[in-house]
C-alpha cells in the first residue's frame, strides 16, 4: 500500500457544510434580533429620555446594580475549570545499537526453541506489521540468547524515562524544584520502589510532591495521565504537572509458542514520553497547545472486552498478552461510544443535526440505514491514531472516513518507532511538528486503545504556530518520510540462504 501523501492544509477546507452551520446560526439569531429592533423603532423619543433621566435620579441604586452585576460575573469567572496548558513535550529517541532489523528479530525468534510453524507465523506477522527497520528492542532482548532480568528491565525503564524528561526540561528551562506533580504510567512493569518514585528520587524533587504511578491500563494510559493532571491541576493554583508514559519490554516477551501471544512480540517497541502540564496564566504565551477535551469510554463491564487483551501463562507456564480474535470489533464499539460522547463537544452544529436526525429516523421508524458518520475532518485539523497496528489504522481511517494524509503520521510512527504502547500518539504529534504542519488555532485528536477494554480521546487546540523542538525524534530522518509501506521483509531470501 502506498501512503505517499501531500500535506495536511494548514487550515480547514471551505465546504456547504460550513455554509449550513452559519446559517443555522443566523435562523436562531434572526428572532431575537427582529424583537429587539422592532422594541426600539416602538419606543417614542420622549420615552427614551424619560429611561435616561429615572437612571440619572437613581444613581446610588443603579451603581449598586451595576456593582452587583460585576460581582456576579467575577464569581462567574471564577468557577470557570483553569485552562490547562502543554508547555512543550518530550519523545525519548533510542540509541542505533538498540535497533532491531527483521533479521535480528527472527534471530531471537529462533533463539527461543519455538517451533517452526511457529517461527513462519513471526515471520508472516513481520512481513505485514508496517513495521520498518530502525524500530528498538531494549539491550537485554537484543542479546542472544536474551537476558531478561529485574535489573535490565530497570535500566530500561531509567533510559527511556530519564532521556525524555531530561530534553523536556532542557527545552522548557523549568527547574525539577518547581514541578508539583508527577504522574507515570507503565502497564506491564511496576517495581517497587514505583517508576514515579525512581522520577523523585533521580531529579531530587521536593518533599511536597504529588506522585501517581498507574499500571496495568493498557496503550491509553497516556490520556488517562492526561485527564488526572488536568484534574489535580485544577484543585492546585500555578502548578506544574511532569506527565510520563512509557511501557517496558524488557520483562514482557514471550517465549512461548501460543500464536495469540507472539504478536505483541512483533510490534510493541521501545518508546516514552514526557509532558509538562501547566496551570499558570503567564505559561500561555510560551505554551504549545491547550487542552480543550478528553472522553474516556470503557467497557470493562463486558466479559469479552474485558478479556480482549490479557495477560496470562499459556499451557507451558510461559507469561505473554495474549489478544483476542475480536479485539476489532471490540475497538470499533469503543470507538462509537467515544465518539457519541466526544461529537456534541467538538462537531459544529450542521454535522450535530444529521447525526441526530439519523439516530431518531432509526429509533422512530426502524429503518435499516446506515448509522451517519459525522464528518470529523470538519472539526479537526489533525489526527493521532494510536500506532497500534496496520489494522487498527486502517480500520480508523475507514470508520472516519480519513483521507491517507490524515493517517499518514500513524503510519509513519509505526513504520520508524514501531507500537511504543501510550506514547505513541506524541510520537505522532512529533511528526507533525517536524514536517511544520501545526498552525495556531488548529485543533488535534489523539485517540487510543487499551486493555480493559478502553477507547480515550484527548483533544488540543494549538496556540501559535509550532516549531519543532530541537530533539525531536524525527529530525534525523524526517525528509524521508512519507514511505511507501510495503509487504515483505527486504532482503530474507538472501538472509535465510545465508543461514
Amino acid at each position: 500500500m502506498n501512503t505517499t501523501s501531500q500535506p495536511v492544509p494548514a487550515r480547514p477546507v471551505w465546504r456547504p457544510n460550513n455554509l449550513i452551520n452559519h446559517l443555522l446560526v443566523l435562523i436562531l439569531l434572526t428572532p431575537f434580533i427582529v424583537i429587539i429592533s422592532i422594541i426600539i423603532a416602538r419606543k417614542k423619543q420622549n420615552d427614551i429620555q424619560a429611561i435616561l433621566l429615572l437612571t440619572q435620579n437613581n444613581f446610588v441604586t443603579m451603581s449598586i446594580i451595576a456593582i452587583l452585576v460585576i460581582f456576579l460575573f467575577t464569581a462567574y469567572l471564577f468557577t470557570l475549570p483553569r485552562a490547562v496548558y502543554l508547555v512543550d513535550f518530550a519523545c525519548y529517541k533510542p540509541p542505533e545499537e538498540w535497533e532491531a532489523p527483521f533479521q535480528k528479530s527472527i534471530d531471537h525468534a529462533t533463539s527461543c526453541n519455538v517451533r517452526e510453524d511457529v517461527l513462519q507465523f513471526h515471520i508472516k506477522l513481520l512481513e505485514r506489521s508496517g513495521l520498518g527497520q530502525r524500530t528498538a528492542l531494549p539491550e537485554a532482548l537484543m542479546r542472544l540468547p536474551p537476558n531478561p532480568n529485574m535489573t535490565n528491565a530497570r535500566k530500561e525503564a531509567e533510559q527511556v524515562m530519564f532521556g525524555a524528561i531530561d530534553n523536556l526540561f532542557a527545552a522548557t528551562g523549568v527547574k525539577p524544584k518547581d514541578i508539583g506533580i508527577v504522574i507515570v504510567n507503565c502497564s506491564l512493569f511496576n517495581p517497587t520502589p514505583s517508576l514515579s518514585a525512581m522520577i523523585v528520587n533521580k531529579y531530587k524533587l521536593r518533599s511536597n510532591i504529588k506522585s501517581y504511578n498507574l499500571g496495568g491500563m493498557g496503550c491509553s494510559a497516556g490520556v488517562i495521565s492526561i485527564d488526572l493532571a488536568r484534574n489535580l491541576l485544577q484543585a492546585n493554583p500555578n502548578a506544574y504537572a511532569l506527565v510520563v508514559t512509557t511501557e517496558n519490554i524488557t520483562l514482557n516477551k514471550y517465549m512461548g509458542n501460543r500464536k495469540s501471544m507472539l504478536i505483541s512480540n512483533v510490534l510493541f517497541r521501545v518508546g516514552g514520553a514526557a509532558m509538562l502540564l501547566s496551570n499558570r496564566r503567564a505559561d500561555r504565551h510560551r505554551s504549545k497547545y491547550r487542552l480543550s477535551h478528553v472522553v474516556r469510554t470503557h467497557l470493562g463491564a463486558d466479559d469479552n472486552a474485558f478479556r480482549c487483551v490479557y495477560q496470562q501463562e499459556d499451557d507451558g507456564g510461559k507469561r505473554g498478552v495474549s489478544l483476542s480474535k475480536d479485539i476489532m470489533a471490540i475497538a470499533g464499539s469503543a470507538l462509537k461510544t467515544n465518539i457519541t460522547t466526544l461529537g456534541p463537544l467538538v462537531l459544529p452544529l450542521s454535522e450535530q443535526i444529521q447525526f441526530a436526525a439519523t439516530f431518531l429516523r432509526k429509533k422512530l421508524f426502524n429503518t435499516k440505514i446506515k448509522p451517519y458518520i459525522p464528518y470529523f475532518k470538519m472539526a479537526f485539523d489533525h489526527f493521532c491514531i494510536h500506532a497500534g497496528g496496520r489494522a487498527i489504522i486502517d480500520e480508523l481511517e475507514k470508520h472516519l472516513q480519513l483521507t491517507p494524509a490524515h493517517v499518514e503520521p500513524s503510519r509513519m510512527t509505526l513504520h520508524r518507532f514501531g507500537n511504543t504502547s501510550s506514547s505513541s500518539i506524541w510520537y505522532e504529534l512529533a511528526y507533525a511538528e517536524a514536517k511544520g504542519r501545526i498552525r495556531c488555532g488548529q485543533r488535534i485528536w489523539q485517540i487510543a486503545f487499551g486493555s480493559g477494554f478502553k477507547c480515550n480521546s484527548a483533544v488540543w487546540k494549538s496556540l501559535r504556530n509550532v516549531k519543532p523542538s530541537k530533539d525531536n525524534p524525527w529530525m534525523d530522518c524526517i525528509d524521508n518520510y512519507p514511505v511507501e509501506i510495503v509487504d515483505g521483509i527486504p532482503n530474507y531470501g538472501q538472509y535465510k540462504d545465508e543461514k
